[in-house]
């Protein structure tokens, strides 16, 4: 008697290099985010919030500096200190996925529409993967050599 085992094919994280580790990975994040905010707005989200009288508005130049901003900083800094510390990777990917997630509540207690409030914090689950997957590839091209 044969045993037939299904095998799932796993997720395939290559070695990079620094710059492409960061550039790509705040690539997807930017684009990924865009895609939500677009359903946001589809879904019906004014992605509006008033703040002690005044207006303010998501757009999506705002989706993509919040996106790529908090990722380009995390990013580089763990890049810069992994010179030193290849294991600070692991620990970036700890600390900015709980921080990524951790933000959402920022998006919640914020006065926005359902549709908005739920996309916004899409957006931040998005960057937690992006993050995680993005400094493994680095740490892959580092520990290659």
């Amino acid at each position: 008697m044969t045993a037939i085992q299904a095998t799932t094919p796993a997720l395939r994280i290559p070695a990079v290099n620094r710059p492409v580790a960061i550039i790509g990975s705040v690539a997807v994040a930017v684009v990924v985010n865009l895609a939500v905010w677009l359903l946001g707005e589809a879904a019906g989200g004014s992605f509006e919030v008033v703040e002690k009288g005044v207006t303010n508005y998501v757009g999506g130049v705002g989706v993509i500096l919040s996106s790529a901003v908090p990722l380009l900083i995390g990013m580089t800094l763990a890049a810069l200190i992994s010179y030193r510390w290849v294991g600070v990777l692991r620990v970036a990917q700890v600390v900015g996925s709980v921080l990524a997630i951790a933000t959402i509540g920022l998006t919640v207690s914020a006065a926005f529409d359902t549709a908005s409030t739920v996309a916004l914090s899409v957006m931040h689950v998005v960057l937690a993967p992006v993050l995680v997957i993005g400094l493994e590839a680095m740490r892959r091209g580092l520990t290659a050599n």
